[in-house]
């Protein structure tokens, strides 16, 4: 999973080195942590949260194959 979204966010933005995913396993569900450059946080999230949402979705999706519950968290850290 952790690679899935990693592979995603890193052909969205202009910074792909930049690009941080960690993968926190808790009792019932995971958490999914995404940093990425500060300029770049725009584009991850997108107009009204539409790429932020598109991507929860497509994580729903694979996790549910799996019978897993996954949640994603964009980090946004002030630099």
């Amino acid at each position: 999973m952790k690679e899935f979204v990693e592979f995603i966010t890193k052909k969205l933005v202009d910074v792909p080195e930049a690009v941080e995913v960690s993968y926190i396993e808790g009792k019932n569900t995971a958490i999914i942590e995404l940093r990425v450059a500060p300029k770049d946080v725009g584009k991850v999230i997108g107009k009204s949260g539409r790429t932020a949402n598109a991507l929860r979705t497509l994580i729903s999706a694979v996790a549910s194959r799996q019978n897993q519950k996954v949640v994603l968290e964009i980090i946004e850290e002030n630099k």
